[in-house]
């Protein structure tokens, strides 16, 4: 309070921020023979939808795919790099990077950013050299491991007590069974519709790529819209 009773406007201090989180929820699943990835459609920023039909999910190579959520404006920058370092390594080599070097790329290529990270969450899916599904996660700055499944963006806390519990088979006593590639969609289908009714940076559709030896497939299905 001023001598006169008057009160005085507290110090205000401006803020500015590079980044804006956009949404976009990934999710891969590694099989003995294929693996599946998949990124919802959904670009929002805060309460607002900014558009319905971005991809998510990027084809590096002919077996591996990156699914990236988080600063729309990173995720494409850093897809691009990727894109760049991947036709570099073909001309020098006159093949396609595998699977765990494209990993490695890309641990590599946030680190390397880690004082001014991309705002970028990461899942890498692909095959390995033995032909068996390679799932990779990684934080914003680089580190990763390899695992059985994975889902990073706005519906990661909602998809990943799902996927602990019918993939991994945690605090299960039952047997653990075997998915094929179709039912690994399936599984997929029913988990993004569960976190699309609990998160509202979750919706519109998904697109599901199922890498197998030779090819891969993609799918699109459509989630609720509002």
């Amino acid at each position: 309070m001023s001598a006169y009773g008057t009160p005085i406007e507290a110090t205000r201090q401006h803020r500015f921020s590079p980044y804006e989180y956009n949404g976009g929820t990934c999710l891969a699943i590694a099989g003995k023979d294929f693996c599946v990835i998949a990124s919802d459609t959904r670009l929002s920023a805060g309460y607002s939808i900014l558009s319905r039909n971005i991809k998510s999910s990027h084809l590096l190579t002919s077996q591996t795919v990156v699914a990236t959520g988080g600063c729309r404006t990173d995720v494409v920058s850093l897809h691009k790099l990727l894109d760049i370092r991947m036709q570099q390594y073909k001309d020098a080599h006159n093949r396609e990077m595998r699977t765990h070097s494209v990993a490695q790329l890309l641990s590599n290529t946030l680190y390397y950013r880690r004082f001014f990270p991309f705002y970028a969450f990461n899942v890498v899916g692909g095959l390995d050299t033995e032909g068996k599904g390679a799932v990779y996660t990684y934080d914003a700055v680089g580190s990763f491991e390899r695992v059985g499944y994975a889902a990073q963006g706005a519906g990661q806390k909602l998809i990943i007590p799902i996927l602990d519990n019918v993939v991994g088979y945690k605090n299960r006593a039952d047997e653990r069974g075997e998915y094929s590639a179709e039912e690994v969609v399936e599984l997929i289908k029913d988990v993004f519709i569960t976190a699309g009714e609990r998160e509202i940076m979750v919706g519109d559709s998904i697109v599901i790529h199922v890498i197998t030896k030779g090819e891969i497939k993609e799918q699109k299905f459509d989630l609720k819209k509002d």
